[in-house]
């Protein structure tokens, strides 16, 4: 196994251990502080965009397996049929050759395929448990059992995995860019009373004496 189909290997366990993680029974108070941390965690957000572009390098491993299953298939086809018309037939070691490339095809193209499709499931699974604290929660909230409100507030706002972090890192982007056009507007500000201050000594100094006290005394 080549080392990229050895990584789709280990992601596909990885799927497995978390899903298993997912679908634990697990006290409420236990689940919601889990899905507060994946979805407040800007580790977490990382990882799911980087899992993201995997997914589709993972996405091409699976079309171009699909695409040697294919090509394996039609070799296959072609040396029956020409066994059939008296031609030449496949050798016992060629014959076993495409066989084994054909194994090969088939295993990294399930291999791939399974990670993907597991990749949904999670995806859903998530939402779905996620959904179902949330009813839970409000459930506490109009018996009034629930007295952290806190906690109910962030699973409230709990989304995709990461999501908040997410968008705290974007409000905190975005009050940066609010400061940085502040400070230009304060230097802006201060350039121009420098100018006025400036032009306004030199039309003072530019007119005449007598102008300026016929100009007093009217």
């Amino acid at each position: 196994m080549t080392l990229y189909y050895t990584l789709v290997f280990m992601l596909l366990v990885a799927e497995m251990a978390l899903f298993v993680g997912l679908i634990v029974p697990l006290p409420f108070k236990m689940r919601r502080k889990m899905f507060t941390f994946i979805s407040e965690s800007p580790v977490v957000a990382k990882v799911q965009y980087w899992l993201k572009i995997t997914f589709i390098f993972i996405l091409i491993l699976f079309i171009d397996s699909v695409n040697r299953v294919y090509r394996v298939q039609v070799e296959l086809a072609a040396a029956a049929e020409n066994a059939g018309s008296n031609g030449p037939a496949i050798m016992g070691h060629e014959r076993l050759e495409v066989q084994a490339r054909k194994f090969y095809s088939q295993r990294n193209m399930y291999l791939c395929g399974f990670t993907l499709f597991l990749s949904l499931i999670l995806n859903r699974t998530y939402i779905m448990i996620l959904e179902v604290l949330r009813l839970e929660e409000r459930v506490k909230i109009y018996e009034g059992t629930e007295k952290n409100t806190k906690e109910a507030t962030k699973l409230a706002q709990a989304g995709e995995p990461g999501e908040i972090a997410r968008l705290k890192r974007e409000v905190k982007l975005r009050e940066q860019d609010i400061e940085t056009l502040k400070k230009q507007a304060l230097g802006l500000h201060k350039e121009y009373d420098a100018l006025c201050e400036k032009y306004g000594a030199e039309r003072n100094d530019r007119v005449p004496k007598k102008d300026f006290h016929k100009h007093n005394q009217s």
